[in-house]
């Protein structure tokens, strides 16, 4: 029966040169921990069969809260195989290996923290993110924790993280990446796919480590083949670490370090409502009046409500345009979805003429200057009636510098200058409606057409 290990995994092995394979038999001589040669590896391994970790790790003295390292500020779930078939000792390298991972990690506030979730027929959250902010108290509780048995459900359990854990309630804290680490005994007793994909799409990190992987044979017993690489953001092996035994499963605590705290490679924690910077290019002109200026900021909020605001994840800014140009707000201003909503409400209306060229250029310049390396930017331009300019050459400058323009016309736009403005293909990219009170109707499609664009783009 094969083990195998997901997570977010980030890492080197460590192989320690002193050890050498042993018989399981050999290990189980009483005494044996006493002779003399043994690496401490080896002492460690008998020491499970003999008096699992013993009460040495329980005479620690509580700590204050750990700070942690702030190079690896990360959410992880470690989901443990509490399954039958695991038995007892394998139980207890899972557990020994989890405590080494504590250890390394250096948990704390401002940097990484641990929750673990048991799973058998089904899963259950032994501790959340925030219950333990300390390595040796995250030991402590480790070594507790209790086998509870069952099948291997490996795909209810990803559906309890992505359902439960990872809530604000349980301790996300919402800037730093999920990363999940399943450890499985053999392979899953359910299918794994499917509940991997919501997983990845709403930014859990998976990543597997897989421990004597079943022979030609057993793969034919199995609910789901190949569910490592139907799992994982990627097949390139990033995502995925591969032990020949359990007794070198220790090897894998320096690769999975490594591996989850390079939050650039953390390419699965980006979600399309979660690593844009939208910039909104509102028509303040005299045609649109008062009233209808007011609906059309609660657009821009509808729209702004759907993404995840924070200085790390989704940012949003806006431009007012009449003949001339106004930064309302800038990308960097405000880092919460209720501060958006509250900045979008208090713009002015302005009132004149309409230059919706001229606005792009400025917006371009003003706005997207400012815009972070990594994320997508994306330009909503609302009008309700022809440029005064040209608005062809400032829009395909726009789109010469990565922007991605979305243009919403209202009674008297062009169709013809919504489609200059807007990015190919501009069936996907430009929206019209006859009247003001019909706009939220586009909300949920412009929403819908930025997260398909961005599923559609390759990952790697």
């Amino acid at each position: 029966h094969r083990f195998s290990v997901s997570a977010a995994a980030n890492g080197e092995l460590a192989a320690d040169p002193a050890y050498t394979w042993m018989d399981v038999e050999t290990y189980d001589t009483p005494g044996y921990s006493s002779k003399p040669g043994l690496s401490d590896y080896e002492k460690w391994i008998v020491s499970l069969g003999e008096s699992s970790f013993g009460t040495k790790d329980q005479d620690f003295i509580e700590e204050p809260i750990s700070r942690g390292d702030p190079n690896c500020k990360i959410d992880l779930a470690f989901l443990v195989d509490g399954s039958w078939s695991i038995g007892r000792r394998r139980f207890g390298i899972q557990k020994k290996f989890l405590m080494n991972i504590a250890q390394v990690l250096d948990i704390g506030v401002a940097g990484p923290l641990i929750g673990i979730v048991q799973f058998g027929n089904n899963a259950s959250t032994e501790f959340n993110l925030q219950t333990y902010r300390n390595p040796q108290d995250l030991k402590i509780a480790i070594e507790k924790i209790p086998q509870r048995g069952g099948l291997s459900n490996v795909g209810r359990a990803l559906s309890h993280a992505l359902g439960t854990f990872f809530s604000s309630e349980q301790g996300n804290r919402g800037g730093a990446p999920n990363v999940v680490v399943i450890l499985v005994d053999g392979w899953p007793t359910d299918k794994v796919e499917e509940a991997a994909r919501l997983a990845r799409e709403a930014g859990i990190n998976i990543f597997f480590i897989t421990v004597e992987g079943a022979d030609q044979t057993e793969r034919q017993n199995m609910v789901e083949a190949d569910f490592v690489d139907k799992s994982v953001c990627r097949t390139n092996g990033y995502f995925s670490i591969s032990v020949p035994s359990w007794f070198k499963l220790y090897q894998a605590v320096g690769p999975l370090v490594k591996r989850v705290c390079d939050t650039e490679r953390l390419a699965c924690s980006k979600t399309c409502l979660n690593s844009a910077d939208i910039g909104f290019v509102v028509d303040g002109s005299s045609s649109v009046g008062t009233g209808n200026f007011h609906t059309i900021l609660q657009f821009v909020a509808n729209i702004s409500k759907a993404f995840e605001i924070s200085d790390t994840a989704t940012r949003v800014g806006a431009v007012q345009y009449t003949y001339e140009q106004r930064l309302e707000f800038g990308f960097d201003q405000h880092s919460t979805k209720e501060a958006i909503i509250t900045a979008i409400k208090n713009i002015r209306y302005w009132s004149g003429g309409t230059s919706t060229g001229e606005a792009i250029s400025y917006a371009l310049k003003h706005l997207f200057s400012k815009s972070k390396a990594n994320k997508r930017k994306l330009m909503i331009v609302i009008t309700d009636g022809r440029s005064y300019d040209d608005v062809r050459a400032p829009a395909l400058a726009a789109q010469r510098n990565g922007v991605i323009a979305y243009a919403v016309g209202i009674a008297w736009a062009a169709m013809d200058e919504l489609e200059y403005i807007a990015t190919d293909p501009d069936k996907d990219h430009s929206f019209f409606v006859d009247e003001f009170d019909n706009l939220d109707q586009f909300v949920p499609r412009i929403v819908r057409n930025i997260c398909q664009e961005f599923n559609s783009q390759p990952r790697n």
